[in-house]
């Protein structure tokens, strides 16, 4: 059984070089993503009480988020990087999102399924931002970084393993893959994480 996703589309060297020309705007960024990400999973137990197999998963899920939130926040603290006054809203998970099923089920499938290609995403281009880092600190916490968004791009999967046939989920989830690779194609570039 495969848990992991692979992404279609890889993230263009023009991405990597805006977040390194701007890494203070990046930053503030990935902050408020791993801020998003710790609420996206305990928005799923708010909604989803009933889904006891996968609760205490979530949790620990948004515990890690937070963590990273921490972590990124004290990098910034160390830069003299404020917080920033606001954040706009992701352009890319705001595509997602219009594409999800409206039924109850369906969109928990649907929200399972982004949450792992975003996951994977992330994986991705923590990589490329790990790789192209020259302060030793950084490179290492974005390796770290990479590894654990990995790891939920495959826990996502497997809880929606929990409730659907995987016949479903992998074709649902082949959909997402083709939908995020089109949509990361033709976001504008800039340093942000999406």
């Amino acid at each position: 059984m495969k848990l992991n996703l692979d992404i279609t589309v890889p993230s263009k060297t023009e991405w990597v070089e805006a977040v390194m020309n701007d890494f203070d705007s990046f930053l503030q960024d990935h902050l408020d993503c791993e801020r998003k990400a710790s609420s996206m999973a305990m928005s799923f137990v708010a909604k989803y009480p009933d889904r006891k197999e996968i609760i205490s998963e979530l949790i620990e899920i948004g515990i890690e988020e937070l963590e990273h939130f921490q972590q990124v926040y004290q990098l910034m603290e160390k830069r003299g990087i404020p917080l920033p006054s606001s954040m706009g809203e992701d352009p890319y998970l705001k595509a997602l999102l219009k594409l999800c099923h409206s039924g109850r089920n369906e969109r928990f499938l649907d929200r399972l399924l982004i949450a792992s290609v975003v996951e994977t995403r992330g994986a991705e281009r923590f990589r490329l931002v790990s790789e192209a880092q020259t302060d030793p600190e950084l490179h290492r916490f974005y390796k770290i970084l990479w590894a654990s968004e990995a790891k939920h791009g495959h826990v996502f999967v497997k809880m929606a393993l929990n409730y659907f046939d995987q016949e479903r989920v992998y074709d649902r989830l082949a959909w997402w893959i083709d939908r995020e690779g089109e949509v990361i194609d033709n976001l504008e570039i800039r340093p942000a994480l999406h």
